[in-house]
C-alpha cells in the first residue's frame, strides 16, 4: 500500500492506533505476541513511521524521579550528592519524592509517569509486592536497598547482614560481651539484615543477645541509652544500626559520665561524614554512600537506553575503626 498510514496498520491488524504506537516504539507494556503481529502487518503494508512523529513520540524529560524514604540527614543528603553528580554529568535533572508509608506508595509512583525518564527508588521500609506493583511498567527503574530486588528491574544493595557481623566481631575481638544492638525498625529491610548480622556473631560466639527497636534518629538514640543503661547496668558495648543513633547515643552516654570506650564501645554503620568529624570519632562501617547514588544514575541511564541488564549489584560495606571501639581495659 502507497504512503501507508499508521491508521491503515490499526485497522489491518485490528487494535488501536495507541497499540500501534506503542508496539512500533518498544514500550515494555506490549506483549510479545501482539508486538510481532502488529510489525507483521506494518511490514506487508510497507509502513515506515514519520521520522518527526516518532521522535515527539519518544521525546525524553531529561530529568530522572529519585524517591527516598526521607529527605532528612546526612545519609540521604550524601546519597543525593552521589545521584546529582552523575545526573548533572549526563545533562539530567532531577525529580525528587520521599516515600513514607506503603498506602501511598502506588499513588505517588504514578505522578512521576510523563514527568520523567526513569525512577531511582530507595524504598526499605514499604513491602516489596506493593512497590513493585506500583512502578509503572513503562517507566524504566533501578531498586536501591528496597526490601526484596526486582526480578525485572537493575537493583542495588549492601551487605547489611555482612556488615553487622563483621562489626559485632569486632567488638567481640576486644573484649566486649555484653554488646546491645540499638536496632532500626523492625518493619525496616535493612534495619533487620543487621539484626540478622547481629544475631549470627552472637550465636557464634555464644553470647546473649540484646536488642533494643529505635528508629534510625538521633535522638532516639539519645533517649533510648539511658534505658540500654537501668535495663543492661552490664553493658560494655553499644552497636547502633546507623551512625546517627550511634551520635545520639554518644550525646546520652557523655551526660551520664559513662567513659567511651573505657567503660562502655560505641559502634555505628554507614559512616556519614559526621561519624569521624566528632570526639571520640566513631567506628562504623564504611557504606559508599555517594558511589551507590552515582551507579544508581549509571544502571538508570544504560536502562533509559534499553539495556536489558538486571542483575543485582551488591556492596560490601567496610569496617573503620576509630576511637570508640578501642580494646577493652583489661
Amino acid at each position: 500500500m502507497a504512503h501507508a498510514t499508521i491508521r491503515d496498520v490499526a485497522r489491518e491488524a485490528d487494535v488501536s492506533v495507541a497499540s500501534v504506537s506503542r508496539a512500533l516504539n518498544g514500550h515494555s507494556n506490549v506483549r510479545p505476541e501482539l508486538r510481532r503481529h502488529v510489525e507483521t502487518v506494518a511490514a506487508a503494508l510497507g509502513y515506515v513511521p514519520h521520522a518527526g512523529a516518532r521522535n515527539l513520540s519518544m521525546a525524553r524529560a531529561n530529568a530522572i524521579g529519585v524517591v527516598l524514604p526521607d529527605l532528612h540527614g546526612e545519609f540521604f543528603s550524601e546519597t543525593l550528592r552521589g545521584i546529582d553528580r552523575a545526573a548533572s554529568e549526563r545533562g539530567l535533572h532531577l525529580l525528587l519524592s520521599n516515600l513514607h508509608d506503603g498506602d501511598r506508595a502506588v499513588g505517588m509512583l504514578h505522578t512521576m509517569r510523563g514527568r520523567v525518564d526513569g525512577l531511582i527508588i530507595m524504598a526499605p521500609h514499604i513491602d516489596p509486592a506493593l512497590l513493585l506493583a506500583g512502578i509503572p511498567p513503562s517507566i524504566p527503574a533501578v531498586l536501591v536497598n528496597c526490601a526484596a530486588p526486582g526480578k525485572d528491574r537493575p537493583t542495588l544493595q549492601v551487605d547489611n547482614v555482612a556488615g553487622a557481623r563483621t562489626m559485632t566481631e569486632h567488638l567481640i575481638a576486644t573484649g566486649r560481651r555484653a554488646i546491645v544492638h540499638l536496632s532500626g525498625p523492625e518493619s525496616n529491610a535493612e534495619a533487620r539484615e543487621r539484626i540478622a548480622g547481629y544475631r549470627t556473631a552472637m550465636d557464634a560466639a555464644g553470647l546473649p543477645q540484646r536488642i533494643i527497636e529505635g528508629d534510625f534518629m538521633q535522638e532516639t538514640g539519645a533517649a533510648l541509652t539511658p534505658q540500654i543503661l537501668h535495663d543492661h547496668p552490664d553493658a560494655d558495648a553499644i552497636f547502633a544500626a546507623n551512625d546517627m543513633m550511634a551520635i545520639g547515643a554518644m550525646i546520652a552516654l557523655r551526660a551520664a559520665g559513662v567513659d567511651v570506650p573505657g567503660r562502655i564501645a560505641l559502634a555505628g554503620f554507614d559512616d556519614i561524614p559526621l561519624s569521624r568529624l566528632i570526639s571520640p570519632s566513631l567506628t562504623t562501617m564504611h557504606v559508599d554512600i555517594a558511589g551507590i547514588g552515582e551507579r544508581a544514575v549509571a544502571r538508570l541511564t544504560e536502562a533509559i537506553a534499553g539495556s536489558k541488564d538486571h542483575q543485582l549489584e551488591m556492596s560490601l560495606p567496610e569496617l573503620m575503626l576509630r576511637e570508640t571501639t578501642q580494646k577493652k581495659p583489661a
